[in-house]
């Protein structure tokens, strides 16, 4: 997978929250000032799930792939890192885009946590938490870009 400098100066980024039943994907606009959450992708096949990504990037016209890494929270990896690493290494095969890394601890849980605030009904929640996921995850990638 891409390290930084191997990510294009500019250009929409597309970011990624890995989830085991869904994929919420997010995008940034060209400047990378913002992320705006996307949709979110129900999870069957791998081919499947990569067609449907492969789209996004093409109608998004993205130069890169932030996935959002799911590390426990001592920073460890467990299973589900090597599930993530493994779904970029399939992926990085159908694409020539960089594929980055960005850490997640805390991005779903922070995201369902402004939802309840909201006082966003529960299925609701559901419908929009995983896009919502991926934006933050990509959002924190941006400002960490901006801070150099």
């Amino acid at each position: 997978m891409a390290d930084l400098p191997t990510l294009p100066a500019s250009g929409k980024l597309l970011g990624l929250d890995l989830g085991t039943k869904t994929i919420g994907v997010a995008i940034s606009d060209g400047m990378r000032y913002s992320a705006t959450p996307l949709e979110t992708i129900q999870r069957t096949k791998f081919t499947a799930d990569a067609t449907r990504l492969l789209e996004l990037i093409a109608e998004n016209t993205a130069v890169g792939i932030v996935l959002g890494l799911p590390l426990n929270m001592d920073g460890s990896e467990g299973p589900r890192v090597q599930s993530t690493r493994a779904f970029a290494r399939s992926l990085g095969q159908k694409t020539d885009l960089p594929i980055v890394f960005w850490d997640e601890r805390l991005s779903t849980s922070a995201v369902t946590r402004m939802l309840i605030e909201a006082d966003t009904r529960r299925d609701k929640r559901a419908e929009v938490v995983d896009k919502l996921a991926a934006s933050y995850i990509l959002q924190g990638f941006l400002d960490r870009l901006r801070k150099g």
